[in-house]
């Protein structure tokens, strides 16, 4: 017990470190299992590939371009959870489109990529 396991989280694309707002989300699975089912009982799963992706809010800071994030294609995505624990999304580019919630300053991003990998803390 203990242990920290939420809080302190970095974002970082192509090594520019950008003002995480909260709602960090990694989806690192290559692939999703279905179950199927048959009138008979269960006959077994399927597996099909998904993306990868990472998502977040960053704050509306005066170094942020909507026009830059749309721009991000073949990127590297780092995120540095509290855990210890680091993600990195690669050959990465920027789902659009961006919305941008001026009354709270925030942009929501989400990057998909090639592959997704969990690092050794």
């Amino acid at each position: 017990m203990g242990k920290k396991v939420a809080g302190t989280c970095y974002l970082k694309v192509d090594g520019t470190q950008y003002a995480l707002r909260g709602g960090l989300t990694v989806s690192p699975d290559a692939f999703e299992r279905e179950g199927i089912a048959g009138m008979d009982g269960v006959h077994g799963y399927k597996e099909t590939p998904r993306v990868p992706s990472i998502a977040a809010d960053l704050t509306d800071t005066d170094g942020l371009s909507l026009e830059r994030l749309l721009a991000i294609t073949n990127a590297t995505v780092t995120a540095e959870l509290a855990n210890g624990k680091t993600y990195v999304l690669r050959e990465a580019w920027t789902k659009g489109a961006h919305e941008l919630d001026a009354a709270e300053g925030q942009v929501s991003v989400t990057f998909e990529g090639v592959k997704c990998e969990e690092m050794a803390a």
